[in-house]
């Protein structure tokens, strides 16, 4: 039998990315979609695929797990569903969720993952999200964080960043409150709607304003449903950052790098 020319070898296949999607679950179709938008492909057949677990359950919140509120440490659970994503196929995946990334959370995680029978790469949100910024904004000094009371508390963006020279500006105690509000509040906050709401997306334009007050060039939107809330990538000419974006351009780079589209200049 002849060997199989040129035009009938197999076409390699991409890795397939798996997202941890309930972490809200929200900020996992806002994960998905950007993925969509920033591949290249001209037509259905052509996008990465993806599996996505949207399976809120079984994971306990990550802010009221660092704030002490609950016991249960929510990186079992999401242990549990990157094992059965990698059961599925996925090879490298990713949470959005950045209070996840908490050490006391995403050390438990990072250990788990190195047990999987089938191997899995897990990205890091922040790690991906400071690269960004020391690759696109070499000129920062001073970046200002957005984010929930548990990623607040625990300083995840200010000790990462502080440490590769940049001066990190948050919210007062006050103010955090506000913020913390617009995510969690029964009433107006996006998980709590569905959506962002009109009281939501004001409170955390003040909090960008407040924050540019206190010298900050760009702002990092610290949770994964603050990007939901600005629908361009500035405020007022303030650069704002969105680890969601980041982390789904990440994951393509990981998946099929000849697929990652151009960054607009």
């Amino acid at each position: 039998m002849s060997p199989p020319t040129a035009s009938q070898q197999p076409t390699p296949q991409p890795a397939i990315i798996g997202i941890v999607g309930g972490v809200g679950p929200l900020a996992g179709l806002d994960l998905q979609a950007k993925i969509v938008a920033q591949t290249v492909a001209g037509r259905d057949q052509e996008h990465l695929p993806v599996l996505s677990l949207s399976w809120p359950g079984p994971i306990a919140d990550r802010t009221k797990y660092l704030l002490g509120q609950v016991a249960e440490n929510p990186a079992h659970a999401i242990v549990a569903q990157l094992r059965l994503l990698a059961a599925m196929g996925a090879t490298v995946a990713a949470i959005p969720c950045n209070t996840a990334h908490a050490p006391a959370i995403f050390d438990v995680i990072r250990d788990g993952v190195a047990g999987f029978t089938s191997p899995l790469r897990l990205l890091h949100m922040l790690d991906e999200t400071a690269d960004h910024l020391a690759t696109h904004l070499p000129g920062l000094r001073t970046v200002g964080v957005l984010s929930t009371t548990g990623t607040w508390r625990a300083r995840l963006y200010p000790q990462l960043l502080e440490q590769r020279g940049l001066r990190v500006v948050a919210p007062d105690a006050a103010r955090q409150e506000t913020i913390h509000a617009a995510i969690y509040d029964p009433a107006h906050g996006i998980k709590s709607a569905g959506r962002v709401t009109a009281r939501a997306r004001a409170d955390l334009a003040r909090g960008v304003v407040a924050l540019r007050a206190q010298g900050a060039e760009a702002v990092v939107l610290g949770c994964t449903e603050l990007p939901l809330a600005f629908a361009a990538g500035a405020y007022d000419g303030l650069p704002l950052i969105d680890p969601t974006w980041v982390l789904a351009r990440a994951l393509i780079r990981e998946a099929a790098p000849g697929q990652l589209r151009a960054l607009q200049v």
